[in-house]
């Protein structure tokens, strides 16, 4: 059995830098066309140059795969001027803003602490047609983080979109049913990605019998009720539901530590993880326009002109990937999974 498919983009990707970047990039450019690229390095992405830089390496990089197109964003701060917002939207090559709540997630203490403080600079990129990716969840330590998400959309994401009703926003790495109505119930200027992980799986995979820290990310996997909701969506076809893996690596030792790393790595394998959640769901008719179409039309681009083809060929995933001088452990390390993207 084959599947042939517009080629796909992933909308939200982890490259990081140096030596890691060089051990990941290529698991992602030999698929996708292009991959919305996140901008929490050490030190962070803030600007166009810095952007600009960080492209040339990525590029660099990849070089094996010259049609790869890394699209750049920039980390909000709060410091972030509307004039920078100008030149970003300028340049071409950058196509969003990250926003992340300062500590709720990897390399987010430069985040923002206050939403009011950046409201100009998200004027600004109203303006500019920057598309506004949102890491959607309070860090109130007093909130349960089985709950941030769903309290991020009711304190912080339904008040921005009133107030700023043209710019484009996309939750990403949806995982609760609050957020699957949010979209359903919003406006054509917001949509939401979602990973393999949160189709796949829920809290009792990442607890249940020991646990288990390579299923550690955040936001933090849900009871599977929210599986099951972001399943419903994903499967309807929606329109403004599309393909981000969030694939965030970190060297095992990082993440097998008393404090390990919030991150899934999933970029070795990320259509073939998703090809098996629709066929799972008798909805592989869906998966084209969810991986090739709805990002590029959600983010005004043309979709891609060329192909890739799945075919069901059963193939066991490594243990590990090299990642430096250590290694990283992968989704479904060691499983066997049902499709393979065709050389």
């Amino acid at each position: 059995m084959q599947l042939t498919l517009t080629r796909p983009d992933d909308w939200h990707l982890h490259l990081r830098d140096d030596t890691a970047l060089n051990a990941v990039v290529g698991h992602t450019a030999k698929t996708f066309a292009r991959a919305v690229v996140m901008p929490n390095l050490t030190p962070p992405v803030i600007n166009t140059e810095l952007a600009s830089q960080y492209r040339d390496r990525i590029l660099q990089a990849a070089k094996a795969y010259p049609g790869f197109d890394p699209l750049m964003t920039l980390y909000l701060t709060e410091q972030l001027t509307p004039e920078e917002i100008a030149r970003a939207g300028a340049s071409g090559f950058i196509k969003a803003c990250k926003l992340y709540p300062a500590g709720a997630t990897t390399n987010s203490d430069a985040g923002v602490k206050d939403i009011q403080k950046i409201y100009p600079t998200l004027e600004a990129m109203q303006r500019a047609n920057l598309v506004l990716c949102v890491h959607g969840e309070v860090v109130d330590p007093k909130v349960d983080i089985f709950d941030r998400e769903a309290v991020f959309i009711d304190q912080i994401l339904t008040p921005l979109v009133r107030e700023f009703p043209e710019l484009r926003v996309v939750l990403e790495h949806i995982t609760t049913e609050q957020a699957a109505t949010f979209i359903t119930d919003s406006p054509e200027t917001i949509g939401a990605t979602v990973t393999p992980q949160h189709l796949m799986y829920n809290r009792n995979d990442m607890l249940v019998g020991g646990i288990k820290p390579h299923f550690y990310c955040l936001p933090i996997i849900k009871r599977d009720n929210h599986r099951q909701a972001l399943v419903n969506l994903a499967m309807s076809g929606h329109p403004r539901l599309f393909l981000g893996t969030d694939s965030a690596p970190h060297a095992r030792t990082a993440k097998e530590s008393a404090c390990g790393c919030a991150g899934m790595f999933s970029a070795h394998a990320a259509i073939e993880l998703y090809a098996e959640v629709f066929e799972q769901h008798g909805a592989l008719d869906k998966l084209e326009a969810f991986a090739s179409f709805h990002g590029p039309d959600f983010y005004g681009l043309p979709r891609n002109a060329d192909t890739i083809t799945l075919e069901k060929s059963p193939w066991t995933v490594p243990e590990t990937y090299g990642f430096g001088d250590d290694v990283l452990v992968p989704m479904k390390a060691g499983a066997e999974l049902q499709w393979r993207v065709r050389d």
